[in-house]
């Protein structure tokens, strides 16, 4: 007899439909955690010292990184799921056993396409408001490092220039995690046209909103005018000196902003016109559009190619040749990470090639419909009776 007499149906029951969405939203989320922590632990590692940590800018970092690399990871995190769960379906035998309930392709699609459609949202939501809006912390944490800007990354007997060199810093051990012996500091006034020389028995750095305070200890401050004709020197028992390094109040400021931080009406204002006078900013700004907008819609797209290769490459009967599996849980992230490149670097060489990254975007969900379509297949024959065509006739 024929599987189907009549047309399929292109829903699922709502308890299988609960099932295999819970099923795959739990691989996805398994799969995005694999992927986010080793690539955030590596660039922390990559960029902090062992002293940004007893700093305290871990934590700024952290969440300086994991959101961009989310949305960039998470959609490869979803196709990879559905190709897997399918796979397992497939293997299993349950494919063979949601046609025999007359479901068709798109109906056993459905819930991979909802899980991807949320991954979706929760993609748009992060790379357009959470990520601009805390990704610039991990600039501020390099910007701190390389300029020395956290008091308790400073290491003893070592010499620190700051303000371009008109301040310099010497401290001979650490006593506490905010308290150094041993102080020397050398700065010169452009204002004053004098310079000085300050050596102090202990220094506390004290932070406030605005910065750090150093209240030195027992010490002296010799004054040299600018043509060194003119010095004199004091003692004193506690000196306070306004220091411009990290306070309570965030991290210090840049002097500069990346696009990757505008906010989403920011980004929009802030296009570089016109593009031919200004190629570089307008290339990075391109970039990061195609990164912010183009990324995250690709978990439908990963999502729907891995049903489509499955279904193709696979056998609802249990019999899927293993080569035939790999390549279709592969799919995914390997045309991710093409667009990802694409993004990436043809995009900052070449503005216009956005339309090249855009054509494979929708490229890929044309070829997965298509895929999933032609499992789908059903012809009318004499009679009025319909029949299925194609990888499902041995059910017949």
């Amino acid at each position: 007899m024929e599987l189907w007499q009549q047309r399929p149906e292109l829903s699922m029951p709502r308890l299988l439909f609960l099932y295999f969405s819970k099923r795959i939203a739990l691989t996805s989320l398994l799969i995005a955690t694999g992927l986010c922590v080793p690539v955030v632990m590596s660039s922390l590692f990559h960029y902090l010292p062992a002293a940004a940590i007893r700093g305290g800018l871990l934590l700024p970092a952290l969440l300086g990184t994991f959101p961009t690399v989310l949305y960039i990871a998470l959609p490869a995190a979803v196709g990879v799921a559905v190709a897997i769960e399918f796979a397992r379906m497939s293997m299993d035998g349950m494919i063979a056993v949601l046609y025999s309930l007359r479901l068709s392709a798109f109906a056993i699609s459905l819930p991979a396409a909802f899980v991807a459609l949320i991954a979706v949202v929760c993609g748009y939501w992060v790379s357009t408001v959470f990520a601009p809006a805390h990704t610039g912390q991990m600039h501020d944490v390099i910007y701190v490092i390389r300029n020395s800007l956290n008091h308790r990354m400073l290491e003893p007997a070592r010499f620190y220039s700051f303000d371009n060199g008109a301040r310099t810093i010497y401290f001979r051990r650490w006593d506490s995690p905010d308290v150094v012996s041993g102080m020397f500091i050398h700065q010169f006034s452009s204002e004053k046209n004098e310079e000085q020389v300050i050596f102090a028995d202990r220094a506390e750095f004290r932070r406030n909103a605005q910065g750090v305070v150093l209240i030195m200890s027992k010490g002296s401050i010799e004054t040299i005018s600018g043509d060194g004709t003119a010095a004199r020197t004091a003692n004193f028992d506690e000196y306070a000196m306004p220091i411009g390094m990290q306070g309570t109040g965030g991290l210090p400021q840049r002097s500069w902003r990346g696009p990757f931080e505008l906010s989403l009406s920011e980004f929009f204002r802030q296009r570089p016109s016109p593009p031919w006078m200004y190629p570089g900013p307008y290339a990075e700004w391109m970039s990061e559009g195609t990164k912010r907008f183009g990324v995250p819609g690709l978990a439908l797209g990963h999502a729907l190619l891995a049903i489509g290769l499955v279904l193709t490459l696979g056998s609802a009967a249990g019999r899927a040749p293993a080569r035939a599996l790999i390549a279709a849980i592969a799919a995914a992230p390997a045309a991710h990470i093409l667009i990802l490149i694409g993004a990436e670097t043809l995009v900052r060489k070449d503005p216009r090639l956005v339309w090249l990254v855009a054509a494979a975007i929708l490229a890929e969900l044309a070829a997965a419909i298509f895929l999933i379509a032609r499992q789908n297949a059903i012809f009318k024959l004499p009679g009025d009776r319909q029949r299925s065509r194609g990888r499902h006739s041995f059910l017949a």
